[in-house]
Protein backbone atom coordinates (compact mmCIF):
# COMPACT_ATOMS: atom_id res chain seq x y z
CA UNK A 1 0.00 0.00 0.00
CA UNK A 2 1.30 3.47 -1.04
CA UNK A 3 2.09 5.72 1.59
CA UNK A 4 -0.20 9.18 1.69
CA UNK A 5 1.99 12.26 0.89
CA UNK A 6 1.95 14.59 4.06
CA UNK A 7 0.66 17.89 3.04
CA UNK A 8 3.01 20.57 3.51
CA UNK A 9 1.07 24.14 1.21
CA UNK A 10 2.12 25.97 -1.43
CA UNK A 11 5.63 27.19 0.41
CA UNK A 12 6.40 23.25 -0.05
CA UNK A 13 5.59 23.10 -3.06
CA UNK A 14 7.40 25.74 -4.30
CA UNK A 15 10.93 24.41 -2.82
CA UNK A 16 10.30 21.05 -4.57
CA UNK A 17 9.85 22.51 -7.97
CA UNK A 18 13.34 24.26 -7.31
CA UNK A 19 14.75 21.46 -5.33
CA UNK A 20 13.99 18.09 -7.44
CA UNK A 21 15.61 19.79 -10.59
CA UNK A 22 18.36 20.81 -8.65
CA UNK A 23 20.03 17.57 -7.71
CA UNK A 24 18.98 16.22 -10.61
CA UNK A 25 21.59 18.25 -12.57
CA UNK A 26 24.98 18.85 -10.04
CA UNK A 27 25.51 15.63 -9.79
CA UNK A 28 24.30 11.70 -9.87
CA UNK A 29 21.54 11.49 -7.20
CA UNK A 30 21.31 8.35 -5.12
CA UNK A 31 18.69 7.60 -2.41
CA UNK A 32 18.44 4.95 0.10
CA UNK A 33 16.74 3.88 3.11
CA UNK A 34 13.52 5.87 2.27
CA UNK A 35 11.69 2.92 4.29
CA UNK A 36 13.23 3.89 7.98
CA UNK A 37 11.25 7.33 7.40
CA UNK A 38 8.18 6.75 9.27
CA UNK A 39 5.36 7.21 7.12
CA UNK A 40 3.27 9.47 9.86
CA UNK A 41 3.72 11.02 13.10
CA UNK A 42 6.73 12.61 14.58
CA UNK A 43 10.56 11.65 13.93
CA UNK A 44 13.46 13.48 14.54
CA UNK A 45 16.64 12.85 11.88
CA UNK A 46 20.32 13.39 12.63
CA UNK A 47 22.52 14.45 9.76
CA UNK A 48 25.79 14.63 8.74
CA UNK A 49 26.87 17.78 7.87
CA UNK A 50 29.97 18.12 5.17
CA UNK A 51 27.98 20.77 2.29
CA UNK A 52 25.77 23.58 2.41
CA UNK A 53 23.98 21.50 -0.04
CA UNK A 54 22.67 19.08 2.16
CA UNK A 55 19.70 20.78 3.24
CA UNK A 56 18.50 20.31 -0.54
CA UNK A 57 19.37 16.64 -0.82
CA UNK A 58 17.75 16.29 2.72
CA UNK A 59 14.91 18.02 1.75
CA UNK A 60 14.08 16.21 -1.25
CA UNK A 61 15.17 13.01 0.20
CA UNK A 62 12.13 13.37 3.19
CA UNK A 63 10.07 14.65 0.74
CA UNK A 64 10.69 10.99 -1.42
CA UNK A 65 9.58 9.63 1.67
CA UNK A 66 6.28 11.50 1.25
CA UNK A 67 6.99 13.79 4.40
CA UNK A 68 7.54 17.22 4.97
CA UNK A 69 11.00 18.14 6.51
CA UNK A 70 11.16 20.97 9.24
CA UNK A 71 14.72 22.38 9.05
CA UNK A 72 16.15 23.95 12.30
CA UNK A 73 18.39 26.12 10.40
CA UNK A 74 20.25 30.07 11.21
CA UNK A 75 17.31 32.60 11.94
CA UNK A 76 19.09 34.93 9.52
CA UNK A 77 18.05 33.21 6.51
CA UNK A 78 15.05 34.00 7.34
CA UNK A 79 15.90 37.58 6.06
CA UNK A 80 16.78 36.77 3.18
CA UNK A 81 13.89 37.82 0.07
CA UNK A 82 11.57 35.22 -0.93
CA UNK A 83 13.52 32.46 0.62
CA UNK A 84 12.52 33.94 4.48
CA UNK A 85 9.41 33.58 3.38
CA UNK A 86 9.05 30.52 1.77
CA UNK A 87 10.58 29.10 5.25
CA UNK A 88 8.14 30.74 7.00
CA UNK A 89 5.68 29.14 4.63
CA UNK A 90 6.65 25.89 4.96
CA UNK A 91 7.36 26.24 8.60
CA UNK A 92 10.97 25.63 9.43
CA UNK A 93 12.45 26.92 12.55
CA UNK A 94 14.70 29.36 12.87
CA UNK A 95 17.70 28.94 15.19
CA UNK A 96 19.18 32.37 16.91
CA UNK A 97 22.38 30.94 18.80
CA UNK A 98 24.03 32.99 21.51
CA UNK A 99 20.82 34.86 22.30
CA UNK A 100 17.96 34.44 24.83
CA UNK A 101 15.83 33.16 21.60
CA UNK A 102 18.15 29.65 21.73
CA UNK A 103 16.02 28.10 23.09
CA UNK A 104 12.81 28.86 21.56
CA UNK A 105 14.27 26.95 18.77
CA UNK A 106 14.01 23.73 20.75
CA UNK A 107 10.79 24.45 21.94
CA UNK A 108 9.51 24.95 19.00
CA UNK A 109 10.79 21.83 17.64
CA UNK A 110 9.13 19.95 20.15
CA UNK A 111 5.95 21.85 19.27
CA UNK A 112 6.67 19.99 15.58
CA UNK A 113 6.40 16.87 16.96
CA UNK A 114 3.51 17.37 18.85
CA UNK A 115 1.70 18.50 15.35
CA UNK A 116 3.54 14.83 13.57
CA UNK A 117 5.86 16.99 12.38
CA UNK A 118 9.45 15.79 10.98
CA UNK A 119 12.09 17.92 12.72
CA UNK A 120 15.49 17.80 11.01
CA UNK A 121 18.89 18.82 13.10
CA UNK A 122 23.06 18.59 12.07
CA UNK A 123 24.09 18.36 15.32
CA UNK A 124 27.25 19.66 14.56
CA UNK A 125 25.39 23.09 14.08
CA UNK A 126 27.84 23.72 10.56
CA UNK A 127 29.57 21.82 8.20
CA UNK A 128 32.33 20.05 9.24
CA UNK A 129 35.95 21.41 9.28
CA UNK A 130 36.97 17.41 9.20
CA UNK A 131 39.98 16.94 6.39
CA UNK A 132 38.27 13.73 5.53
CA UNK A 133 34.77 14.53 5.70
CA UNK A 134 34.19 13.11 9.20
CA UNK A 135 31.11 14.34 11.29
CA UNK A 136 33.16 16.93 14.07
CA UNK A 137 31.85 17.03 17.72
CA UNK A 138 28.35 17.57 18.17
CA UNK A 139 26.69 20.10 20.23
CA UNK A 140 23.87 19.27 22.26
CA UNK A 141 20.63 20.77 20.92
CA UNK A 142 20.34 17.31 19.11
CA UNK A 143 20.34 15.08 22.43
CA UNK A 144 17.98 17.36 24.39
CA UNK A 145 15.61 16.55 21.45
CA UNK A 146 15.49 12.83 21.55
CA UNK A 147 15.67 12.59 25.45
CA UNK A 148 13.16 14.90 25.64
CA UNK A 149 10.50 13.55 23.11
CA UNK A 150 9.30 10.17 22.40
CA UNK A 151 9.93 10.17 19.59
CA UNK A 152 12.37 7.47 16.66
CA UNK A 153 15.76 9.34 16.00
CA UNK A 154 16.42 8.42 12.67
CA UNK A 155 20.08 8.57 11.17
CA UNK A 156 20.56 10.17 7.80
CA UNK A 157 24.08 10.90 6.00
CA UNK A 158 25.19 12.76 3.03
CA UNK A 159 28.14 12.39 0.94
CA UNK A 160 29.41 13.88 -2.34
CA UNK A 161 27.75 16.89 -1.69
CA UNK A 162 31.01 18.44 -1.01
CA UNK A 163 32.82 16.98 -4.40
CA UNK A 164 30.31 19.46 -5.98
CA UNK A 165 30.65 22.24 -3.43
CA UNK A 166 33.25 22.91 -1.10
CA UNK A 167 32.83 26.35 0.68
CA UNK A 168 36.21 26.11 2.69
CA UNK A 169 37.90 25.88 -1.02
CA UNK A 170 35.33 28.17 -2.57
CA UNK A 171 34.64 25.37 -5.12
CA UNK A 172 31.57 24.85 -7.42
CA UNK A 173 32.00 21.50 -9.32
CA UNK A 174 28.68 20.15 -10.53
CA UNK A 175 29.52 16.92 -12.40
CA UNK A 176 27.59 13.52 -13.59
CA UNK A 177 30.85 11.75 -12.85
CA UNK A 178 29.86 12.09 -8.70
CA UNK A 179 27.61 10.62 -7.28
CA UNK A 180 25.48 12.23 -3.95
CA UNK A 181 24.52 9.67 -1.94
CA UNK A 182 21.69 10.28 1.13
CA UNK A 183 21.12 7.50 3.18
CA UNK A 184 18.85 6.69 6.20
CA UNK A 185 19.35 4.06 8.50
CA UNK A 186 17.21 2.24 11.44
CA UNK A 187 15.70 4.49 14.20
CA UNK A 188 18.84 4.60 16.95
CA UNK A 189 17.95 2.81 20.75
CA UNK A 190 17.43 5.84 23.17
CA UNK A 191 15.01 3.81 24.95
CA UNK A 192 17.69 2.92 28.20
CA UNK A 193 18.65 6.64 28.01
CA UNK A 194 14.92 8.09 28.48
CA UNK A 195 14.55 5.35 30.60
CA UNK A 196 17.26 7.03 33.06
CA UNK A 197 15.98 10.41 32.93
CA UNK A 198 14.03 10.68 35.77
CA UNK A 199 16.60 9.81 38.42
CA UNK A 200 19.25 11.79 36.73
CA UNK A 201 17.88 14.71 34.67
CA UNK A 202 18.65 15.03 30.98
CA UNK A 203 22.15 16.64 31.71
CA UNK A 204 24.08 14.06 32.78
CA UNK A 205 22.85 12.01 30.13
CA UNK A 206 23.36 14.25 27.23
CA UNK A 207 27.41 13.22 26.58
CA UNK A 208 26.13 10.01 26.36
CA UNK A 209 22.87 10.43 23.99
CA UNK A 210 25.15 12.54 21.83
CA UNK A 211 27.96 10.21 21.19
CA UNK A 212 25.33 7.06 20.92
CA UNK A 213 23.49 8.94 18.22
CA UNK A 214 26.89 10.21 16.15
CA UNK A 215 28.52 6.93 16.14
CA UNK A 216 25.18 5.51 14.72
CA UNK A 217 25.59 8.19 12.34
CA UNK A 218 29.37 8.11 11.77
CA UNK A 219 29.05 3.96 11.33
CA UNK A 220 26.32 4.45 8.23
CA UNK A 221 28.67 7.15 6.90
CA UNK A 222 31.26 4.20 6.84
CA UNK A 223 29.05 2.33 4.95
CA UNK A 224 28.23 4.44 2.23
CA UNK A 225 32.08 5.68 2.04
CA UNK A 226 33.02 2.32 1.77
CA UNK A 227 35.49 2.07 4.94
CA UNK A 228 35.59 2.08 8.64
CA UNK A 229 34.24 4.99 10.52
CA UNK A 230 36.65 6.55 12.76
CA UNK A 231 36.45 6.58 16.91
CA UNK A 232 34.45 9.77 17.86
CA UNK A 233 36.18 12.56 18.05
CA UNK A 234 36.51 13.89 21.59
CA UNK A 235 36.30 17.61 22.78
CA UNK A 236 33.22 19.55 25.06
CA UNK A 237 30.58 20.86 22.30
CA UNK A 238 28.30 18.24 22.47
CA UNK A 239 28.53 19.04 26.44
CA UNK A 240 27.08 22.81 25.66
Amino acid sequence: MARAREKGGPAVALAAAVFYPLTLVLAKRRMEGLEHIPAQGPALLVCNHVSYLDPVYTAVFVHKARRVPRFLAKASLWKLPLFGRVLQGSRQIPVSRGSAEAGASLEAARTSFADDGVVVIYPEGTITRDEAGWPMAARSGAARLALDADVPVIPVVHWGTKSVYDHYRRRFRPSWRTTITVKAGPPIPLDDLRARLADRGPRPLLRETTERMMTAVRELLGEVRGEAAPEPTRGARGER
